[in-house]
């Protein structure tokens, strides 16, 4: 497996163990989260993640190093008449989650040694009961 699958699925087994609605997390998922697109209209159980691996761009340094730079996209669908407010939650959710595992382990000694949020975007409560937040981040992990 290359280490781009890899490091999407170590995120979404990430997600499965600790959104559970256990403190100091507020969202249980459910273990809705997947590691590919899904749109809102094929999505039956709320809240629910689809990860999925992006671009990628790499630094060479010297001594043969390399760092791979790889940006990967969490879409996320919820439904309630507060749509925005559980949106939030689970984004506030997520970034505590990742900030807390900013060295997260990928493969066996592997592991991504920085993680950031690049951008957090929402529908803006448009399309109420649902609510679409999408969250893009960088990992940067040895190659």
């Amino acid at each position: 497996m290359s280490a781009r699958s890899l490091i999407v699925d170590s995120l979404v087994t990430l997600l499965k163990t600790n959104l559970t609605g256990a403190p100091p997390y507020i969202t249980n998922v459910y273990n809705n989260v997947e590691n590919k697109i899904r749109f809102w209209d094929e999505v039956n159980d709320f809240p629910w993640i689809s990860i999925s691996a992006g671009s990628e761009q790499r630094e060479y340094l010297p001594g043969d190093f390399k760092w791979g730079f790889l940006n990967i996209t969490f879409r996320l669908y919820v439904k309630d008449e507060d749509s925005q407010s559980k949106l939030e939650d689970l984004l506030s959710d997520i970034e505590l989650l990742l900030d807390n595992n900013n060295n997260l382990s990928y493969d066996t000694n592997k592991i991504i040694t920085d993680i950031r949020i690049v951008n957090i975007t929402t529908d803006e409560g448009v399309l109420v009961p649902l609510g679409i937040g999408e969250i893009l981040i960088q990992v940067r992990y040895e190659i």
